[in-house]
């Protein structure tokens, strides 16, 4: 009950604007759900990334007084807390939030500074906005040339004995005498972290908390994605009104799923 109250205090002091030309407002965490397709208005197949906002909310504000900058701590679903590290537990309790499964940090102006408990519904993004989306790519293992980096390979035959997916030679003679550092090698490939820009939002529904992209996002099923307004917008293209500091959270008649006007992908 205490941390119903507390949520419900913080949501009540947020008063939903317009972005301000040069203000930066917060993003979200967001679970990958997966991939799905619709058709448009034109009949154009359109390939769709499922993300769904759980319980997203402000867990810190820091501020240029006490931490040198501003920025928000947002974190996203919830665990119990003896599945917690004790300092993650008092971190979250100390906000008045449940125990988050991933926290992370956006940078923000000072007029978008939110309290800790302020919940960020999926209405903090607009139907037809670009965002940029952050995550850590499918982990692939230890993997040849050929699939790391798209090497041809060897020949299929005509003396070619079990070198077939080899990468060759990888140095000179005596001199330089060394293998140059960045040589494209075999390795480890995937789990890194990863940024796609100016993704578009086809559709928003508020009541679930689901957001779907267009085109592909970095990371597996169930993975936490990072997302926000994108930093560097496409050419000719004009983002759409957003809310400010955030939206406010959907009331329990929502009208459901809001899609992004028809037109060409920008």
């Amino acid at each position: 009950e205490a941390l119903r109250a507390a949520r419900e205090a913080a949501a009540a002091q947020v008063a939903p604007g317009v972005l301000p030309p040069g203000s930066l407002r917060t993003g979200a965490v967001a679970v990958k759900c997966g991939m799905t397709a619709e058709w448009d208005a034109h009949g154009a197949r359109v390939p769709l990334t499922v993300l769904w906002l759980d319980r997203c909310q402000v867990v810190q504000a820091k501020t240029a007084e006490r931490e040198g900058y501003t920025a928000l701590q947002v974190g996203a679903g919830a665990k119990r807390a003896k599945r917690a590290r004790r300092a993650q537990a008092g971190h979250c309790h100390a906000a008045g939030v449940g125990v988050k499964r991933h926290l992370a940090e956006f940078r923000v102006t000072p007029d978008a500074l939110l309290p800790p408990g302020t919940p960020i519904p999926a209405s903090h993004f607009v139907p037809g906005q670009l965002v940029d989306v952050a995550g850590r790519t499918i982990g692939k293992g230890f993997q040849g040339v050929m699939k790391r980096h798209g090497f041809k390979g060897g020949q299929a035959s005509h003396g070619a004995s079990k070198s077939h997916r080899i990468h060759g030679s990888t140095g000179a003679c005596q001199d330089p005498g060394k293998v140059w550092k960045g040589k494209k090698m075999a390795g480890h490939m995937g789990n890194a972290r990863r940024t796609v820009h100016s993704v578009q939002v086809y559709k928003v529904d508020p009541g679930r908390g689901l957001l779907w992209l267009r085109g592909a996002v970095p990371g597996h099923k169930g993975a936490f994605v990072e997302v926000r307004d994108a930093v560097r917008p496409r050419r000719q293209f004009s983002q759409p009104d957003r809310p400010f500091p955030t939206a406010a959270p959907a009331p329990d008649g929502d009208a459901g799923p809001r899609v992004a006007p028809a037109g060409p992908n920008p």
